[in-house]
């Protein structure tokens, strides 16, 4: 008998993990869905959602609880449920995210990434531990750094863009205010420190900026090994150099300037990519001006298990990877509030006219991408449906079934990066379009197509 009104996800995602019998690979799902934003895993369903069930004996969960609590640090134990679907037994397994971070299995830690589980490096093992207690990396002291190696001449700046913004004097020496914000500890530099002060040369803040005819010509470049306040200024400086402009004639004596790209999402974007960078990654940002795009790349994905669909929605509370340097841009007047960049930046273009960014997450690291493109105000898809489905779909739904009705065979990740969402985001509007009749899956998860479900579609 099928438990009255039960519904079953289709698709793995997320939070959703089909497994047909119980394995280790059960428990890393579930040390993977700990350590990010919980999920279920189902025991009788095969990874294209189809049910065939799982007979259960007397002892097997009671088995299965022991085998989870002597494989997982610190021990889980899953809510677990036993329910049927058209007649077949299916085996839930769920877990909530774990209040203190990272959870293991044997010693190897994982984390949830769209609808996979993803072995943690050191550094991300880290970063969990410190988001936990609250704390993060550049707030430790700096052995290879020290106070002689930071600039007074731009501390002063600093204590000056703060009494500036907020109307108080600070009258105590510069190495004494650094001690009271704790950017000194224990008379001992910080990372933060340093490279918010660096004197001379300072090789973690490696930037790479080029401005590229082609993928492989490029006609100018600048490096960058500077205090993160100045890298900011410098990069700025160099993007704007090599934009187009136009001057527009408003009636008043002064001509009104307008660039490709709009200076205030690029300033935005720069600000981020230096507060939000992961530092102890030997890679270099890497920024690369074309003809009709900027890339802002930036190693170290996203950070606290925060996805492209959170940033875009700002359904998430603000985590900094560098909460001391985050600190210091918001006091210097440099970062309005946290967590408002990404939002703010697709507000600034799409009030600039022009195509909304691409936000794309590499397996190391992260990319933003401005286009010059134009946005397009009517597009295709409302232009054919016309008012028959424009206002029933979001706009990122349009956006689907109008890849769709291109490509019936384009892939959820080929969807996620030309959208600019999540994965998990583009799952989620598939599930909607799909229950609502707009669109049908034909065939398997790998071969199969779409079908938009529109009477004038040809």
């Amino acid at each position: 008998m099928t438990t009255p009104n039960l519904t079953l996800p289709t698709i793995e995602s997320e939070h959703v993990e089909f497994k047909v019998s119980f394995s280790d690979e059960v428990i890393i799902t579930l040390v993977a869905f700990s350590n990010s934003k919980g999920g279920t895993v189902y025991i009788g369903i095969t990874d294209l959602g189809q049910v065939k069930g799982f007979r259960l004996g007397k002892e097997t969960i009671a088995q299965w609880i022991n085998e989870i609590k002597n494989k997982t640090v610190p021990i889980l134990i899953p809510d677990i449920e036993e329910i049927t679907f058209e007649g077949k037994t299916v085996v839930t397994l769920r877990v909530k995210e774990y209040p203190v971070k990272p959870v293991s299995i044997k010693g190897r830690y994982y984390k949830r990434t769209g609808n996979s589980n993803h072995l943690m490096s050191v550094a991300e093992v880290a970063n969990m531990h410190l988001q936990t207690i609250n704390s993060s990396w550049d707030f430790y002291p700096d052995p290879n750094h020290d106070i002689e190696q930071i600039s007074i001449d731009k501390i002063t700046k600093f204590m000056e863009n703060i009494k500036q913004r907020t109307q108080n004097e600070i009258n105590i020496p510069e190495i004494e205010f650094l001690s009271k914000m704790e950017i000194i500890r224990d008379n001992k530099l910080t990372f933060g420190g340093y490279l918010l002060f660096a004197k001379e040369y300072c090789m973690i803040s490696d930037v790479q900026v080029g401005r590229f005819k082609s993928e492989t010509t490029i006609i100018d470049s600048l490096t960058l090994n500077t205090d993160l306040f100045t890298e900011v200024d410098e990069i700025i400086a160099f993007i704007k150099k090599h934009l187009m402009v136009e001057y527009i004639i408003t009636g008043v004596p002064q001509r009104t300037e307008r660039f490709d790209y709009p200076l205030d999402a690029i300033r935005e974007i720069t600000i981020n990519m230096v507060c939000h960078r992961d530092y102890r990654d030997s890679s270099a940002s890497i920024i690369k001006i074309y003809d009709d795009r900027i890339e802002f790349y930036n190693p170290g994905n996203l950070y606290g298990g925060i996805t492209i669909n959170d940033l875009l929605t700002g359904n998430y509370s603000s985590q900094s990877r560098n909460k001391l340097i985050a600190w210091a841009f918001k006091e210097a007047g440099l970062i309005e509030r946290y967590g408002s960049g990404i939002p703010r930046i697709h507000k600034i273009c799409r009030d600039y006219g022009i195509k909304a960014p691409l936000l794309d997450e590499t397996s190391n690291g992260f990319r933003i991408t401005l286009f010059k493109e134009k946005a397009m105000l009517g597009d295709k898809l409302g232009d054919k449906l016309g008012d028959k489905l424009g206002d029933k779909l979001t706009e990122n739904q349009k956006l689907i079934v109008t890849e769709l009705r291109m490509n019936h065979s384009i892939s959820l990740a080929q969807l996620s990066k030309k959208i600019g969402i999540s994965q998990t985001a583009v799952e989620n509007n598939i599930n909607k379009l799909r229950k609502g009749g707009i669109i049908q899956r034909i065939g398997t998860t790998k071969k199969g197509s779409w079908i938009v479900n529109l009477k004038d579609d040809k």
